[in-house]
């Protein structure tokens, strides 16, 4: 069975291809929800006008689902509360912008 950490393992894999920073490290990862069969993500971007939302959401589900059964339910919600901000970002990813 998958666990919490598993899955942000999985979406270290997703990378946001304008910073190049996987979206746990920019903190776009709200919250993880795991049962015996299904996985739930709440994850944000970084605007609502971001371009990249479904990609990000798209890339999310099937890095997940390549560590689940076939059987397991998959859902990876867009949300914008809170708003994101770059305190959220880890110190990993403030490093990697030069802040």
């Amino acid at each position: 069975m998958i666990d919490e950490e598993t899955v942000l393992d999985c979406l270290r894999q997703v990378y946001d291809p304008e910073l190049g920073i996987n979206i746990v490290d920019l903190g776009l990862i709200y919250s993880v929800e795991v049962e015996e069969k299904r996985v739930r993500v709440a994850m944000t971007t970084t605007t609502r006008a971001c371009p990249l939302n479904s990609y990000l959401r798209d890339a999310a589900v099937a890095a997940i689902r390549q560590r689940v059964s076939p059987q397991t339910e998959v859902q990876v919600d867009i949300v914008w509360d809170p708003p994101w901000n770059p305190a959220m970002m880890s110190e990993k990813a403030r490093q990697q912008l030069g802040w």
